[in-house]
């Protein structure tokens, strides 16, 4: 397991390189060109400074999150093979600094939902929170203001120029099914992953954030046989997943675990996060520590060192503690903790092995 650290960029995150350098075993930063829309090529030039940056704390830079991908794609326009052009660049720019993994998604529209961003929990510390009940009524457009709540700093996935278009996007996606979605992805798939596997780079897609349909837009990566099927539309180690604990888990009739032991050569990189699930439909995010959620912790670390797992893993989302002003979600302090804990698993099986 090689462990890595998410950052956003000088200017768009309180955590900094040195600091992150701190966290023992930390290897490299899981970064990303965040103020490019979706669709442009990333520039290499840019590319270089930002690995300028990590060569001075001893940082790699092979996982990169996320190479967005344009709507255009997602819908299946004549437009597509431009963006699809514009994609295979950006995939050749980024093996020129190493990249090695790309983690991406295809959700419709939004990335990721949550209701709450600072829930508290019983111990006074605060964490992101979905609430079915609200998710069931609400008008999509009401949640932007919540998620963007602090401008200077962005929410991957909530971009508020690509949000001022929602009600365009709706509209595009309105009909839009769960096969023709695929089809799209397959579409997509077919064109990149040759590229990818000339320059050595494993594409793994990310689990849907819920795994369930959300104000009628389909999803078609939230479950088992949902992932079966995309590994298999093209049969690459090229075209590979992003296994998240925590996405996946949100549904409890998802196996976790047996994913894992599925799929473990198709895993490149991995999310290890922990949640409370209610029997109402609702979860909060907790700390990783299995009896706060409702996450087998220790038996996700279990078997991906039976697997002999060498990818990359990141401790994800956590708790704002400790009076930490960060953004929600990514803060230094827990996930710090994250990866001691994840850390302490792993020796643990290392040293009876």
């Amino acid at each position: 397991m090689r462990m890595v650290f998410r950052w956003f960029g000088t200017g768009n995150d309180t955590v900094s390189l040195r600091q992150i350098r701190q966290i023992p075993g930390v290897e490299g930063i899981v970064w990303a060109l965040h103020d490019l829309p979706p669709g442009e090529v990333w520039p290499l030039d840019r590319i270089l400074e930002v690995k300028r940056e990590a060569d001075e704390y001893g940082f790699h830079l092979d996982v990169v999150e996320s190479v967005n991908i344009h709507d255009d794609i997602k819908l299946g326009l004549p437009s597509r093979d431009t963006y699809i052009e514009h994609y295979q660049r950006t995939i050749e720019n980024l093996a020129q600094v190493g990249v090695k993994t790309i983690c991406y998604n295809f959700m419709p529209v939004f990335d990721w939902v949550r209701t709450e961003l600072h829930r508290q929990l019983p111990d006074g510390s605060t964490a992101m929170f979905y609430e079915k009940a609200i998710i069931d009524r609400i008008d999509p457009r009401e949640l932007i203001g919540t998620i963007n709540e602090n401008p200077d700093l962005t929410m991957p996935g909530w971009e508020p120029e690509r949000l001022a278009r929602l009600s365009e996007l709706f509209d595009a996606y309105e009909g839009m099914t769960k096969e023709r979605l695929r089809e799209n992805l397959r579409y997509f798939l077919e064109a990149i992953v040759p590229v990818a596997e000339r320059h050595g780079i494993r594409m793994a897609i990310h689990p849907d954030d819920p795994p369930w349909p959300i104000f009628g837009l389909p999803r078609i990566v939230s479950t088992q046989e949902d992932i079966r099927h995309i590994l298999e539309m093209v049969d690459s180690p090229s075209n590979g997943l992003t296994l998240c604990t925590g996405s996946l888990s949100a549904d409890p009739a998802n196996d976790v675990i047996g994913m894992i032991r599925e799929f473990a050569d198709r895993i490149p990189f991995v999310h290890i996060r922990n949640i409370r699930r209610f029997d109402n439909g609702d979860f909060i995010e907790t700390s990783h520590r299995v009896t706060d959620g409702s996450v087998d912790i220790p038996g996700v670390v279990k078997v991906l060192h039976e697997a002999g797992f060498r990818g990359y893993a990141r401790p994800d989302h956590g708790r704002q503690i400790w009076d930490e002003a960060c953004r929600p979600g990514y803060g230094l302090f827990d996930r710090a903790l994250g990866i001691m804990y994840l850390w302490g698993l792993w020796d643990s099986l290392q040293h009876r092995a």
